[in-house]
C-alpha cells in the first residue's frame, strides 16, 4: 500500500553536501554576477559613446563569440584554465561565466543606446568626467537591464552542471547541480530521492523567477526596442 512520505526530502536536507553546494554556488553567483555587471556596463558604455579605430571589427568579434558553441572551443578553454592554475578551484567556473557569456553586453548596449547623449553633454559642461558620468548617470539608468542580467545569470549558473562537473571534480567543491549526482550513481541511485533532490535544488530558482518575472520581461522588452 503506497503512502505519502517526506522521508526522501528529509534524507536530502540532512545531506552535508547540500550546504556545501549552496555555499559554493552562492560564491560563484555573487562573484560572477558582480564582474558580469561591471564589465558589461563599462564595455557597453564605451562602445556606444566613443568612436575609436576598428570599433566595428571589435564589436563584430564580440557577436561572433556569441555564435560559437562552447564545445567547439572546449579543449582550448580547458588548457587556459589549467594554465591559469584554476583547475579544481572556484575560480575556474567564475572565469568561464564572466569571460565566455556575452549576452549581458548585447543587452546593455541596447539600453545605453536609448539613453540620450544630451545627458552626457550636460554633465561634461558642468565639469563631470566620463567616469563620473558613468557611475552617476549611466549606471543607475541601467537598473532594469541589470535586474534582467542578474536573474538570467542566476538561472543559468544554478542550472549548469557541465562546467562545475568538468572543472571542479573535488568533493568539497560541489555545487547544487553536481550535488544531485550523489543520487544518480549506480550504488546510491534512487529515483525517489533523486526527484526530491531536484525539487529542493529547483525551488530557489523558481521562487526568484516568480518574484522577478515582471522585471525580467520588462528588461528584455525594453532592450529589444529602440526609440
Amino acid at each position: 500500500k503506497s503512502r505519502f512520505t517526506l522521508d526522501n526530502f528529509q534524507k536530502v536536507l540532512n545531506n552535508k553536501y547540500l550546504l556545501i553546494g549552496f555555499k559554493n554556488t552562492g560564491i560563484i553567483l555573487v562573484v560572477s554576477i558582480f564582474f558580469n555587471v561591471m564589465f558589461g556596463t563599462i564595455t557597453a558604455f564605451i562602445i556606444e559613446r566613443f568612436k575609436f579605430r576598428f570599433k566595428g571589427f571589435i564589436v563584430g568579434l564580440f557577436f561572433v563569440g556569441m555564435l560559437i558553441p562552447s564545445f567547439v572551443t572546449e579543449i582550448a578553454r580547458f588548457k587556459v584554465i589549467q594554465g591559469l592554475h584554476l583547475y579544481n578551484t572556484l575560480g575556474a567556473p567564475i572565469v568561464i561565466y564572466v569571460a565566455s557569456d556575452l549576452m549581458q553586453l548585447y543587452l546593455y548596449m541596447q539600453f545605453v543606446s536609448k539613453i540620450p547623449k544630451a545627458l552626457d553633454e550636460s554633465a561634461l559642461i558642468d565639469g563631470c568626467g566620463y567616469f563620473r558620468i558613468f557611475y552617476s548617470i549611466i549606471f543607475p539608468l541601467l537598473a532594469p537591464a541589470t535586474a534582467t542580467v542578474v536573474i538570467l545569470k542566476i538561472v543559468n549558473i544554478v542550472n549548469d552542471m557541465y562546467v562545475p562537473y568538468l572543472y571542479m571534480p573535488k568533493t568539497k567543491l560541489k555545487t547544487l547541480t553536481t550535488f544531485l549526482m550523489n543520487y544518480a550513481g549506480a550504488q546510491q541511485g534512487s529515483w525517489p530521492t533523486l526527484a526530491a533532490a531536484i525539487i529542493v535544488v529547483l525551488i530557489p530558482t523558481v521562487v526568484l523567477y516568480l518574484i522577478f518575472y515582471k522585471q525580467i520581461t520588462e528588461g528584455l522588452s525594453a532592450g529589444a526596442t529602440k526609440e
